[in-house]
């Protein structure tokens, strides 16, 4: 097939194949997209193209990178895009060779994902019960974090959740995550008391709308907004609202801690690695495998600090 004689043309004619092939989600085309118009504009900087590019280009540019400042963790990014897009030029006869196939990138910061002890997470639950400018506002917030505590849910999964899968008391939820792969995760009693009740106030809300000729949200959390749900981004200025309130740091807390949490929480009370890795939708088990560090860095930690013999020394005087 004839290479796109447009440089851009590259990129969007991969990122179309990404979504139609492997369901790329929307965050991670706009990451790939973002990051490969950055590595095209310094190409056509330096009078060249990916037609030309090769490998010393490639790694000249990952150093430029570098020099800029950029994360470790961007950088490795970067690399895996432009890795991706030459992989996909050589499958579909662009280039007779792949010039990114041998580079080696940085690697990833390997730092713990944040979690929170137990005792903070039921502070925050709490603060969800009595916050809010109006009983409305309170169901809400109280059904969100508990759904989010009890599911391990990405909060993108939980803002967008269709109020349809909620009907009926479920036990089990369905959630449509990345690459619109689903998956079930249980409810526990709080959760599904908590939306029970926020259901009841919502559909009253609703049912007003309809009767003033407004049509119906689809959303378990609607918003006026124009995404007809509430964002991510308001929900992250909800949670740290949550944590003042509760008396918890609002630099630990964030929606994704609540998911480390749940996973964490779950580890240290006996489930398994595999069953954590499904409700939590890890395509591979090494992700989730990080949470077992985070157990036992956490348990090394409370020895360090309650356990006698691991006392300061000079404590003791000896």
């Amino acid at each position: 097939m004839t290479a796109p004689a447009d440089s851009y043309q590259w990129i969007s004619t991969f990122l179309e194949a990404q979504a139609a092939e492997l369901g790329a989600a929307t965050n991670t085309q706009l990451a790939y997209g973002r990051d490969l118009k950055d590595f095209v504009g310094w190409l056509d900087r330096r009078k060249t193209s990916p037609t030309q590019a090769d490998r010393d280009q490639i790694e000249a540019y990952l150093i430029d990178c570098d020099a800029q400042g950029l994360s470790r963790a961007t950088r490795a990014r970067r690399l895996s895009a432009i890795k991706q897009l030459f992989r996909f030029s050589f499958d579909e006869g662009w280039r007779e060779d792949n010039p990114a196939i041998q580079i080696k990138g940085p690697g990833r910061d390997k730092r713990l994902p944040k979690t929170l002890e137990i005792a903070e997470v039921d502070r925050l639950l709490h603060a969800a019960r009595e916050t809010g400018r109006s009983a409305a506002d309170r169901l809400r917030n109280t059904c969100l974090m508990e759904l989010l505590y009890a599911t391990g849910m990405r909060v993108s999964e939980l803002v967008e959740l269709p109020v349809s899968s909620t009907r009926g008391d479920p036990r089990m939820l369905l959630i449509r995550g990345k690459g619109d792969k689903e998956r079930m995760v249980p409810l526990s009693p709080p959760a599904r008391d908590a939306l029970a009740a926020w259901l009841a106030e919502r559909d009253q809300a609703e049912d007003a709308k309809r009767a003033k000729g407004a049509p119906s949200s689809k959303f378990l959390f609607p918003s006026r907004g124009k995404t007809g749900h509430l964002t991510r981004h308001r929900f992250y200025l909800l949670i740290k609202e949550l944590a003042v309130a509760g008396g918890v740091s609002p630099a630990k807390v964030t929606p994704h801690t609540l998911r480390h949490a749940f996973a964490t929480h779950l580890l240290a009370n006996g489930a398994d690695l595999r069953s954590i890795q499904t409700l939590l939708g890890h395509a591979d088990v090494a992700t989730t495998e990080i949470y077992t560090h985070v157990l036992d860095e956490r348990l090394s930690q409370l020895v360090l600090e309650h356990h006698p013999l691991a006392r300061d020394k000079d404590s003791t005087g000896s």
